[in-house]
C-alpha cells in the first residue's frame, strides 16, 4: 500500500499596507510562509513583478526544490552504494516562459551538480547514479517540463 505524506504550512499575505489591492501598484507582495519546525521564510513576487529582491520568490523556490531534493535522493544512492562523497555543490538554474495573457510556464530546470568523491575509483559510479537520483527524486516527478542534469564529478585532493 501506498504511503500518503502532508505538508502542512501557512501563507500569511503581509503587502496589504492601508489600501490592499486597490490597483495592480498599490499593494506589496510580501508573504511569510511558515511551518511546524523550521524558522519562517520570507518570500515575495519576482522583482520584475514588483516584488522584493531581498525575500525569496516562488520561481526561485521550485528551483530550490527540484536541486535539494536530487542532491537528497542522490547522497542517499552514494550512502547505499558506497560512493563517498566529500562535497557537493549545484549551480542550478530553471526558465520561466511568460505566456501573452498574463501567465507562464517553466520550460527546464538545469541542476549543475558539483560533486567531489573521495577515490578516483568512485567517479564513473558517482556520475552513473545521477540518473537514477532523478527517477527517485519527488519534486522532479511531479513537474510537466524537463529537469537536466550537467554533473561534474571530482575526486578529492588527498590529505
Amino acid at each position: 500500500m501506498a504511503r500518503s505524506h502532508d505538508y502542512p504550512l501557512t501563507l500569511t499575505w503581509t503587502g496589504a499596507g492601508d489600501e490592499g489591492t486597490v490597483n495592480y501598484r498599490a499593494y506589496g507582495r510580501d508573504h511569510t510562509l511558515v511551518a511546524e519546525g523550521p524558522p519562517p521564510l520570507l518570500g515575495s513576487a519576482d522583482p520584475l513583478f514588483r516584488g522584493d529582491p531581498g525575500r525569496w520568490n516562488p520561481e526561485q523556490l521550485l528551483v530550490a526544490a527540484l536541486a535539494q531534493c536530487h542532491m537528497l535522493s542522490y547522497l542517499s544512492l552514494c550512502a547505499r552504494g558506497r560512493v563517498v562523497v566529500t562535497g557537493y555543490t549545484d549551480e542550478a538554474v530553471g526558465t520561466m516562459v511568460e505566456s501573452g495573457d498574463g501567465g507562464g510556464a517553466f520550460t527546464e530546470v538545469v541542476l549543475r551538480p558539483r560533486v567531489t568523491v573521495a577515490a578516483p575509483e568512485m567517479v564513473e559510479r558517482a556520475a552513473e547514479l545521477h540518473e537514477r537520483a532523478h527517477q527517485l527524486c519527488f519534486i522532479a516527478s511531479s513537474v510537466n517540463f524537463p529537469v537536466r542534469h550537467e554533473p561534474v564529478i571530482l575526486v578529492a585532493e588527498p590529505s
